[in-house]
């Protein structure tokens, strides 16, 4: 005979599952998204952040981060049973929401890491994600979901639109503040400069990544797929179905509102924009996405959206705080927006309630405070005994060398690069020792070394460089800002040559590097006094 009550749980656990692996998924959006937009000799270190959250993040909350939640639960008005009984349980209806709320905390720690982006030593955001699993979001959670004082005066907080997102914006606008800019982010009077991340593809990867996963945050909180009343029914997948929807509407009401407000302040469809209004979007609709109606759902995602800009424009241009990723207003202000205004009238289904909207602003200042106060604390302290910001050397060659020892991008290194193909063996003409210099496009790298090898000149260096000659600088823009780009990324090759001579090696560069456009580049020959070979003590044309 089936066990109706064993079939229900089993199927509703394994819907929390299936969520919870959702929201796990979210970790590549954040990572992708980070890592486009820091410049590229910070990209392996962004990477480095976001698994350290995974790992550090998810052991402090299970160890510490729960029992503080249940404790602070406890302690401002929850029931006692809250305390005790997860810890080792084999009770599946406690491991597995116990696996969400994991989830949750390991992806409020993920939100600061994008604010203090290129400048803040590992080592400080590993201290960060314990204080921020073990503490901040506890608290938070403890006064709201686990019972605590905020949820007995009536505090809604659906999926985490301030116990998440509002928190870690706040957060991570806090840090940023506390570490100061990068260097060179502001000009001595206080004017901005434009420091672009390295890649759109990469943000906007992530972006589709978190979207994607957003539906574990929203619609695995609403649903129960059963309900056991004596027969196995359907349970509340009315409310679940709602709740897709709005997240839907949310989202792409907030990207377009975004794009909108970009389009009209610099008359171009900003790519970077649109992709963190369909986040901030998400984030307006999360903390009350179970009442909210689909106009109710248009309108805080299109709000969320449209402050976007602004709010990033405010930072940046009044408050002076290099937030690198965005996060306080895609995180911060749309998840305190979301939270506040959704008592409005025809926005909920809860309808106009000024009351709710005074509980709602009081809980916003309780999680915030807390939020703000620690966070400046823990980066005061650390930045007082140095360890919380990179040297200035270390951060100008980038943290991936100094911090990691890697190169995120071996640009020279390309497997189709090498190739001993056409090699010379007839020796030439009898030439004395001379350098061939080329600059040329990046581009034109791989036909270049495919051409030097056929007429018998296969070895070379190789360096990334940049320069300015007859190409016309180029005006780009990164989040709704202009900048000005005259120096152009080139690479030299560089070519000494005895037995093949150093004209034909230069006509074989000149033609794999040929387009007929500015910064084509160009090809030097220099005379070389004399060479010597390192492993044999071979001097001058041997040696070559």
């Amino acid at each position: 005979m089936v066990n109706v009550e064993a079939l229900a749980t089993g199927i509703n656990m394994m819907w929390v599952l299936i969520a919870s692996f959702l929201i796990f998924f979210m970790k590549a959006g954040f990572a992708m998204l980070e890592a486009g937009q820091v410049r590229a000799k910070n990209v392996s270190n962004q990477l480095t952040q976001s698994l350290l959250t995974l790992c550090v993040g998810l052991l402090t909350f299970f160890a510490l981060g729960e029992a503080v939640a249940r404790g602070v639960g406890l302690a401002t008005g929850g029931d006692v049973g809250q305390l005790f009984g997860y810890l080792g349980s084999g009770d599946l209806t406690t491991a597995v929401p116990l696996l969400m709320a994991g989830m949750f905390a390991i992806a409020a720690a993920n939100i600061v890491s994008g604010g203090v982006a290129g400048r803040c030593k590992p080592r400080m955001y590993v201290v960060y994600t314990l204080f921020i699993t073990a503490v901040v979001y506890p608290i938070a959670v403890g006064l709201t979901w686990k019972g605590g004082f905020l949820s007995q005066l009536g505090f809604t907080e659906f999926a985490g639109g301030m116990v998440i997102h509002g928190m870690g914006g706040l957060s991570g606008l806090t840090a940023a503040y506390v570490l100061g800019p990068r260097i060179g982010r502001f000009g001595d009077d206080g004017s901005p400069n434009v420091i672009p991340g390295h890649s759109v593809t990469l943000a906007v990867l992530g972006t589709l990544i978190l979207a994607f996963g957003w539906y574990g945050f929203n619609v695995g909180t609403a649903a129960t797929v059963f309900a056991d009343e004596g027969s196995l029914s359907l349970s509340s997948f009315a409310a679940a179905g709602r709740v897709a929807i709005v997240t839907s509407l949310g989202m792409v009401a907030g990207g377009l509102a975004a794009g909108i407000v970009a389009w009209k302040k610099t008359g171009k469809v900003d790519t970077l924009y649109l992709a963190n209004g369909i986040l901030a979007g998400l984030v307006g609709v999360t903390g009350a996405a179970n009442v909210l109606t689909w106009g109710g759902a248009l309108f805080l995602g299109a709000l969320a959206g449209a402050q976007l800009p602004i709010v990033f424009d405010f930072v940046e241009n009044h408050l002076r705080i290099d937030d690198v990723c965005a996060v306080f207003p895609v995180h911060g202000s749309a998840g305190i927006l979301g939270i506040v205004l959704y008592p409005l009238p025809f926005v909920s289904t809860v309808g106009f309630d000024p009351g709710q909207i005074a509980v709602q602003l009081l809980g916003v200042l309780v999680i915030g405070t807390t939020s703000v106060v620690g966070t400046y604390g823990l980066f005061k302290v650390a930045m007082a005994i140095d360890w919380a910001r990179v040297t200035a050397d270390n951060e100008r060659s980038g943290l991936d060398g100094s911090a990691h020892g890697v190169e995120t991008y071996p640009e020279f290194a390309s497997p189709d690069g090498i190739t001993n193909s056409g090699i010379r063996t007839d020796g030439g003409r009898a030439n004395d020792i001379e350098l061939v210099m080329a600059i040329v496009r990046p581009e034109a790298l791989t036909d270049v070394k495919q051409a030097l090898a056929e007429v018998g000149a296969p070895s070379l260096t190789v360096s990334d460089v940049s320069g300015r000659g007859s190409q016309d600088p180029k005006t780009g823009q990164w989040r709704g800002e202009q900048y000005t780009v005259d120096l152009h990324r080139k690479v030299k090759i560089e070519c000494v040559v005895s037995e093949v001579p150093a004209q034909e090696v230069a006509a074989a560069i000149r033609d794999a590097a040929h387009t007929g456009e500015k910064g084509d580049g160009k090809v030097f020959i220099l005379p070389v006094e004399d060479a010597l070979q390192v492993r044999t003590d071979r001097r001058g044309r041997e040696a070559v």
